[in-house]
């Protein structure tokens, strides 16, 4: 069952976010992680839009993206992450 890594930013720092976006990408591959998508927000059509940035990664099950998660290199990007952007990450889970 592939799992996608959802992540929703709004960017308070852009040196800062560059560089733990780099360092998180670095991260992916261990787990089997292969980043989707990354892109700006162009306009909401429907309901609201609380982040102005997404990211996706596809990772090949919900176990390798919370292996990946847990791991000790991202958990070591975890405050980067916070001085760097507002966040809202969300894990889901795609059915055979």
């Amino acid at each position: 069952m592939t799992a996608f890594f959802v992540s929703t930013v709004t960017v308070k720092d852009k040196e800062k976010f560059q560089d733990y976006a780099k360092r998180a990408a670095a991260t992916f591959a261990a787990h089997g992680g292969e980043p989707v998508l990354r892109g700006q927000l162009d306009s909401v059509l429907a309901g609201e839009a609380d982040h102005r940035a997404v990211g996706i990664v596809k990772f090949p099950d919900k176990e390798a993206l919370a292996a990946w998660y847990a791991s000790d290199a991202y958990r070591a990007l975890i405050p980067l992450r916070d001085e760097a952007a507002d966040m809202t990450l969300v894990a889901y889970s795609v059915p055979a």
